[in-house]
């Protein structure tokens, strides 16, 4: 078999008894060369990786074929997938922390994989995962070999996924999004070592990713899926800068770079014509600094002074430690307006939300909220002051319950603040739900049954059922594929409009900041090192850090 039959699926398909999920995928892939695979949720790229790594569910039934190295893997045992895993092929999948054995330290999970593939002696192992762990550029290799995965942070987990995956020097690498929710510096170290370690070791590569930015730094070839279909593939850089389908240009349109200018972003359902028939109002800079500006004429509806926080842990040995994660912050947010906060993991950018939210106590300084005092509330006390302060969390799932329909955990919030009732509550949940774009049979249904796009948007009426004047966006679209954040965004826009909302917006995603952010708090290691307009900071900062963000999210 030659080298451009490498890896090689024709006419791969896998379904349910009710439903067929891919449809007829083909695609071969060459040693040394990066497959990037696009599209929506739900449009099987998932689905297609784990059936070349022999990891579907029992449930799904796999037609066609998939070669490797002239092996078939279709009709193969799980005993046979079992030993080529690992050792011949590798994944990293997009969420290290569930992935990663939380009961277990980080290098013995590699020494664990080395010793098993390898037959590696302890010492040898030892040595290679040290050695693995400085080619990813883990900080102290040694220590974080002895650290657990949640004493770490994303970035790190991310990386020791990454040496676990390549620890046996596979053929084959399938990186499932890995880099989604990663602040944009970090994203970039990833895909430059992930090269670097394709470079290496001549692996060929899968890239699956929703975003098309990252997807035109590492691939070569290009696969794009809509809804278990194929719709083009070729050359990816022959597709991002002519897309030929009208579905490629809309998943294209729908990522807000560094020059969007638009009122409202695409979706990919406007693309269903020529692009040529897309004509969105646009605003200049000039016309978006002057209403950001405009804001400023009244009182701030929220200020914090000299914020600071500092936690207090305990080690092994009993010695108490001190960690500052924000340092003497201090800004005003005015009512009307988006305000973005950015930084790296590790910055402060989520303890200061959840410090405006009531969810941490301030160790020093003052937040107020409409001339009053909120810094040193108690918890009752804090109940009032969320009617009018709300957050919408990064995975609204781990924050919905479970075993209650959506329309129930609505209706006990509408009720426990006393803003209706009975039948009324069940109204007003009714409407919350379908102002945010959600059916009326949604009421009745759990959270498991929504998508992710879904789901934040109950996460989105929640923070609406109280009929708030501030709302903390923590990450609230960073882990959303590219289509359902235009809807999402557009949605937080329209809902600014229609109830003069204010926003703190939380992210990693500097160009969707830019395009949704009147101003800009940039933060670097607990402290705020800027805050202008967001054309300003972009255009003419001066500030090395910022300038060091604006760079890594230039994809």
């Amino acid at each position: 078999m030659s080298e451009k039959d490498f890896l090689s699926v024709d006419n791969l398909r896998i379904s349910t008894a009710e439903a067929e999920l891919v449809r007829g995928i083909s695609f071969t892939l060459e040693r040394g060369r990066t497959l990037g695979v696009v599209g929506e949720s739900g449009s099987g790229k998932s689905l297609s990786s784990l059936a070349i790594m022999g990891l579907l569910p029992a449930n799904l039934e796999i037609n066609g074929s998939i070669y490797f190295k002239e092996q078939e893997l279709v009709r193969l045992g799980a005993d046979e997938h079992r030993q080529l895993r690992g050792k011949q092929m590798s994944m990293i999948f997009q969420e290290p922390m569930t992935s990663l054995n939380p009961t277990m330290q980080c290098g013995r999970q590699v020494t664990e994989s080395l010793r098993l593939h390898l037959k590696l002696p302890p010492k040898e192992a030892y040595g290679r995962t040290i050695e693995l762990f400085q080619k990813v550029k883990l900080p102290r290799p040694e220590a974080i070999f002895k650290s657990y995965p949640h004493q770490i942070s994303g970035g790190q987990k991310q990386r020791v996924m990454i040496a676990l995956s390549v620890a046996c020097n596979p053929e084959l690498l399938i990186a499932d999004e890995p880099t989604t929710a990663l602040d944009a510096t970090v994203q970039l170290e990833i895909l430059e070592l992930l090269k670097e370690l394709q470079q290496d070791y001549r692996m060929a590569m899968i890239f699956i990713t929703h975003d098309l930015g990252v997807v035109k730094r590492v691939s070569d070839d290009l696969l794009v899926l809509h809804q278990g279909d194929m719709v083009e593939k070729g050359l990816a850089e022959d597709i991002i800068n002519n897309p030929a389908e009208a579905y490629t240009r809309g998943l294209l349109a729908c990522r807000p770079t560094f020059d969007t200018d638009y009122y409202r972003l695409h979706q990919v359902k406007d693309f269903s014509g020529e692009i040529s028939a897309i004509n969105f109002k646009r605003e200049s800079k000039e016309a978006k600094l002057k209403r950001a500006m405009q804001l400023q004429g009244k009182p701030p509806l929220l200020e914090i002074n000299d914020l600071s926080k500092v936690y207090q842990s305990t080690s092994w040995f009993n010695k108490e430690e001190k960690v500052k994660a924000v340092s003497k912050a201090s800004f005003k947010i005015y009512k009307g307006e988006s305000l973005g906060l950015v930084g790296e993991s590790g910055s402060g950018k989520s303890t200061i939300g959840k410090m405006l939210t009531g969810l941490e106590g301030t160790s020093e300084g003052n937040i107020w909220f409409k001339g009053k005092d909120i810094s040193h509330l108690s918890r009752k006390a804090w109940q009032k002051i969320n009617r009018d302060i709300q957050v919408i969390f990064q995975d609204p799932f781990s924050s919905l319950n479970p075993r209650i329909t959506v329309g129930a955990a609505l209706r006990e919030t509408i009720s426990y603040h006393n803003i209706a009732r009975g039948n009324g509550a069940k109204k007003e949940a009714q409407n919350l739900l379908l102002k945010t774009g959600l059916g009326g049979d949604s009421y009745f249904k759990y959270p498991h049954e929504f998508s992710g796009g879904q789901r934040q948007r109950i996460g989105i009426a929640r923070a609406l059922a109280l009929k708030p004047e501030f709302i903390v966006c923590d990450e609230a679209v960073s882990a959303l594929d590219v289509s359902v954040q235009a809807q999402i965004l557009n949605l937080l826009n329209d809902l600014k409009e229609e109830y003069d909302f204010t926003y703190l917006f939380i992210s990693h995603d500097l160009a969707v900041v830019k395009y949704f952010c009147d101003r800009i708090v940039v933060l670097k290691e607990g402290e705020i090192v800027e805050t202008d307009f967001s054309d300003k900071i972009y255009d003419s900062t001066q500030n090395e850090y910022t300038q060091k963000l604006i760079a890594a999210a230039q994809l």
